[in-house]
């Protein structure tokens, strides 16, 4: 269990109050989803030029919002940012004191956030032949969406099949610097809540339902197993198409009518 969190921006001049109010949604909702993960913490922001920074650490979020690293970065968000991400990570494979295994991870030019565990990754990544830096699980689907990006968007296509070879929970935010307008959202088998807000133009995504109450923000309501693509110019709508892959709630039990 992981906690994901996301902005996606549209295009928009923000006054700083505002931007000042979006980033303190942000680490509130960061701070709430610490209960998924305790073990490590972190955010990337990419902006319109593909330009990135990832600050992430073996850290809780109660601590990480306090680096010098991780405010540096939300003072650098601007008009410019396409999409500021954050996860807390509750440890699966890959030992948090690696830096590597933590999220966001970044393969090739895709970055990107996951919560859930994908139990066939070894296999998978042998079997595809594809590069591997860290021993976290979540990379895989990082470098199959890095390989469905030769051209620098995500071909969504390419990557939905790619993912139906997977066997686990998955659900996910990912982009890539070549295509840094476009955000894809994977919802799959593990909760992922999005809400958009028509004043501020964005959409935000948190695995627990969050802004109860407060005005303006509206749920898309998008069901389990779609894969979304949103374009910041066009802002709340997305292209949706199915999201297939072999859903298995524990390691070593399998869906009916499922080989091993």
């Amino acid at each position: 269990m992981c906690g994901q969190v996301g902005i996606i921006f549209g295009r928009k001049r923000r006054r700083a109050a505002e931007m000042d109010r979006l980033i303190e949604v942000f680490v509130r909702l960061l701070l709430h989803s610490e209960v998924r993960g305790p073990h490590a913490s972190g955010l990337a922001r990419l902006k319109t030029d593909g330009s990135h920074r990832i600050v992430k650490q073996p850290l809780p979020a109660r601590e990480l919002i306090y680096d010098e690293a991780f405010l540096d970065a939300l003072t650098e968000v601007d008009d410019r940012t396409t999409v500021l991400m954050g996860q807390t990570r509750w440890r699966t494979w890959g030992d948090e004191a690696n830096n590597l295994n933590n999220h966001p991870i970044r393969a090739g030019d895709v970055i990107g956030t996951h919560n859930g565990t994908l139990y066939n990754a070894d296999y998978l990544f042998r079997r595809l032949r594809l590069p591997r830096f860290a021993e976290v699980d979540s990379e895989l689907i990082f470098r199959l969406a890095d390989r469905c990006a030769p051209k620098g968007a995500i071909d969504l296509g390419r990557l939905g099949a790619s993912l139906a070879q997977c066997r686990g929970q998955m659900s996910a935010v990912l982009a890539s610097r070549g295509d840094p307008g476009t955000i894809t959202l994977l919802k799959g088998n593990k909760p992922l809540h999005l809400r958009h807000h028509r004043r501020y133009r964005l959409v935000l995504c948190a695995s627990d339902a969050a802004l109860d109450g407060e005005p303006g923000w509206r749920d898309l309501g998008v069901p389990p197993m779609t894969m979304l693509a949103f374009v910041r110019t066009d802002l709340p709508a997305a292209v949706a198409r199915p999201l297939t892959f072999i859903a298995q709630d524990r390691r070593g039990t399998l869906p009916a009518g499922v080989a091993a």
